[in-house]
């Protein structure tokens, strides 16, 4: 007869392989006592900037802190759900481009979400943060959210002698207050100008909220040149780029060569032809921490975007 305490040691391991097996065959990677899986979406582009979604597991390098790791998870996410939160940015810089915003962010919602499948809510920020939508897979419901956008905060702002731009902050509510309780493909979509005006926390805060959370922040650069008037520009573009490669989502920038719908056509590409891999570090967690994480391809020809580090939860 068995001891207990092998009996115990046979159960545990038969528990970690049936989870790693479970693990190769379901849509997203199982998380438990027995395995944490560290999980990497990532997208692949040729050096001329076009998407390839024809990639095998073998075709990728994975390492954590320099200390090469094993991709034991592999999918293209390509049909998998997906939850979006949709953050418009609604202060006065923004007022004169907030209609071509607006009707751009529904024709990419009506291509995008499929109902019962993908969920989205919509948060705008100005002086304030305001969540307009709550969660949902209703289309109409997002139609006449972002029909609404701004709709309130006009008048709260003419009751101000100034107003505010709350970016870093709402990054990082998004982030926390309802992508962090979330599993799955996660990402946030902000357009904005990049500047951010009297936020409590740091955009160091808000790519550590959304990495923390495991989201991809998708930037959206759609400045009015007018809007500072003899001030000049600001560096939002520096921002946004930031935002978006530290969290390994995409920078995008309206211009006279690109209009807003044409960006939502390539964001709309980019989510459809990710990669999800996933690896069980080789490294106890003893003590909370960010580690890095560097995700390459083998092909020299081939880009990688992914985020640059983890949170490795103790």
């Amino acid at each position: 007869m068995l001891k207990r305490s092998t009996r115990r040691e046979l159960l545990r391991s038969a528990a970690l392989i049936a989870g790693l097996r479970t693990l190769r065959g379901q849509d997203g990677p199982i998380f438990s006592t027995e395995v944490r899986v560290v999980n990497v979406l990532a997208t692949a582009r040729s050096k001329s900037g076009m998407l390839i979604g024809n990639l095998n597991q073998d075709d990728f390098l994975l390492s954590e802190d320099g200390r090469p790791q094993t991709i034991r998870y592999f999918a293209r996410e390509t049909d998998l759900p997906l939850t979006l939160g949709l953050l418009v940015d609604t202060s006065g810089s923004q007022r004169r481009v907030l209609d071509a915003e607006r009707g751009a962010c529904l024709r990419f919602l009506d291509q995008v979400v499929r109902e019962q499948k993908d969920k989205v809510f919509i948060m705008q920020f100005d002086s304030a943060v305001q969540i307009r939508q709550a969660l949902t897979s209703s289309v109409g419901k997002l139609d006449d959210a972002l029909a609404y956008v701004d709709s309130e905060t006009m008048s709260q702002l003419r009751m101000r002698n100034g107003g505010g731009t709350l970016l870093y902050d709402a990054v990082a509510q998004a982030s926390t207050d309802i992508m962090n309780k979330l599993t799955g493909r996660k990402a946030l979509i902000v357009l904005s100008d990049g500047v951010d005006f009297d936020s409590n926390g740091t955009l160091e805060d808000a790519i550590e909220a959304a990495l923390r959370a495991e989201t991809l922040v998708y930037s959206v650069l759609y400045s009015d040149p007018g809007a500072y008037g003899i001030f000049g520009g600001h560096d939002g573009k520096r921002v946004l780029e930031q935002l978006s490669s530290e969290t390994g989502g995409s920078f995008f920038e309206v211009s006279k060569k690109r209009t807003v719908d044409q960006v939502f056509e390539v964001l709309e590409q980019e989510l459809r032809t990710q990669y999800n891999l996933g690896y069980v570090s080789d490294k106890a967690v003893t003590v909370s921490e960010f580690r890095a994480i560097q995700l390459s391809a083998k092909r020299r020809d081939v880009l990688i975007q992914a985020r640059h580090r983890y949170w490795a939860q103790r």
